[in-house]
């Protein structure tokens, strides 16, 4: 119905052609909606998502500051390269927040997912040791999301 009325408001008229073509609209765009709409999420532990939620607010503001210190030191040579990381985590809201983690964290973001192997891909500005960030990524993140969405 709502569809219909924005559809009338822009068309600026009310012949029956217009109101015809509007409603027909507003009912294939409905139900192509509902064929777009993924499942819900379902979090089984919201103590998790709180301590998740911290967390992450303390990574990231650390992760600036790193980030800072090697823009500032500019002498400094970096190390930048990508990390695999074989996940545990399937849930496909779990890996939506982990995307979302690792792309807010100063310094990282997540460059590829292969479903098929369950492997991450991530950048990092500064690599110095690969499995320091796959114990971090798996211990810090992965082991709350898996107990929040799985």
């Amino acid at each position: 119905m709502l569809l219909l009325l924005i559809w009338l408001l822009l068309k600026q008229s009310l012949a029956p052609g217009t109101i015809l073509l509007g409603a027909l609209l507003g009912i294939a765009l409905a139900r192509m909606y509902d064929l777009l709409r993924p499942p819900k999420a379902r979090a089984h532990d919201f103590h998790l998502l709180g301590v998740l939620f911290v967390r992450v607010t303390i990574d990231i503001f650390r992760s600036n500051l790193a980030v800072a210190r090697i823009i500032l030191a500019r002498n400094r040579s970096l190390n930048s390269g990508f990390v695999a990381i074989p996940l545990d985590l399937t849930d496909r809201h779990g890996l939506a927040v982990l995307a979302c983690i690792i792309t807010s964290t100063p310094g990282t973001i997540w460059v590829s997912y292969d479903s098929s192997a369950n492997i991450l891909l991530i950048h990092v500005l500064d690599l110095a040791d690969e499995q320091v960030w796959i114990d971090t990524i798996k211990r810090r993140y992965e082991r709350l999301l898996l107990g929040i969405f799985q």
